[in-house]
């Protein structure tokens, strides 16, 4: 009969199955680990990753994470390379080979022809005397006790083993590498992620208008220029350098508290000292002072020469937060 409660515990039994075979893995990290690792360091080559079934689908998630991460890597497919995709692999290339049991037919096909030409191998499998460890110069163990699936049968605990060793060696090689959060944005140029690690304030600055007056500018003028440069804020410069700032809460202000402003100037109203931002930094830092200032706009400064104004507007555009 099928219930809720039995839905549930299914799903937290095997969630607690899969956990306990993650945890075991650690007893399996050892010296060959770290010679594996090293050896994809050291290599001049690729890395190319191969299963079968849904080892291969690991195979090219592992795939994946190591080519974001600084380690160029491809993906072979274990059927296919016997079928003439075997060419892409080069001499100086590295080869993980995934595969649970190590001993099906096209693994033991495959594994001789993965290192006749001198390829260093690594084979991930959970029995750990198949043909694919014997034939393997390093072999990481990923030996589960069982499934999660009721049926013993279910690629379930085993995949995501295999997931978390490919994980760890991910992690390993970035530290290795010294790979920061900017060689990361190297690999993700597009969408939030790269936008936040990579773009700059300049870049924005290239389609933005640069709202300016003069102190000695009547108010009415300086109301027309933030009109007409729809950023809501408008920069007083004197001699091309900033020396305070109108924004639109600064007129609405400056209407509640006065009958005429005939005889007002730029000066008069301005906000001095007003928050500025150099066009190097990156967006999402003036974002930040943004936020930390309740302000919705920034004037960009470099070496005293005003260059325009940052809107937050703008960087939401971006989809950077």
């Amino acid at each position: 009969m099928i219930t809720t409660e039995n839905i549930l515990a299914k799903a937290k039994k095997t969630i607690e199955s899969e956990s306990q075979s993650i945890a075991k893995l650690i007893d399996f990290i050892d010296n060959t680990f770290v010679e594996a690792v090293q050896c994809i360091y050291n290599s001049k080559g690729r890395l190319v990753v191969t299963g079968i079934g849904k080892s291969a689908i690991i195979a090219q998630k592992m795939v994946a994470s190591f080519n974001s991460t600084g380690t160029p890597s491809l993906f072979l497919h274990a059927s296919e390379a016997i079928h003439g995709d075997l060419g892409m692999l080069q001499k100086d290339d590295v080869v993980i080979c995934i595969s649970k049991s190590g001993n099906s037919p096209e693994i033991k096909a495959l594994v001789p022809l993965l290192t006749r030409f001198g390829n260093k191998l690594i084979g991930m499998t959970g029995n750990i005397t198949s043909f694919l460890a014997k034939g393997s110069n390093y072999v990481l163990n990923t030996t589960v006790d069982a499934e999660a699936c009721p049926l013993n049968l279910a690629p379930t605990n085993s995949t995501t083993a295999q997931l978390v060793m490919g994980d760890a060696m991910v992690v390993c090689l970035m530290e290795m590498r010294d790979f920061k959060a900017e060689d990361f944005a190297v690999y993700h140029p597009g969408g939030a992620l790269g936008k936040k690690l990579l773009l700059r304030v300049k870049d924005m600055l290239e389609h933005t208008l640069k709202p300016e007056v003069s102190p000695d500018t009547p108010v009415k003028k300086a109301i027309f220029e933030i009109s007409e440069k729809r950023l809501g804020v408008t920069a007083v410069v004197e001699n091309n350098k900033v020396i305070g700032i109108i924004t639109d809460g600064d007129i609405r202000r400056m209407l509640n508290d006065r009958d005429t402003i005939a005889d007002l100037t730029a000066k008069d109203i301005m906000t001095k000292s007003p928050k500025t931002i150099q066009s190097t930094a990156m967006v999402v830092d003036a974002f930040n002072i943004m936020e930390d200032f309740s302000i919705t706009q920034l004037i960009v400064v470099d070496n005293g020469e005003y260059k325009g104004v940052l809107h937050l507007h703008d960087i939401l555009k971006e989809g950077i937060v």
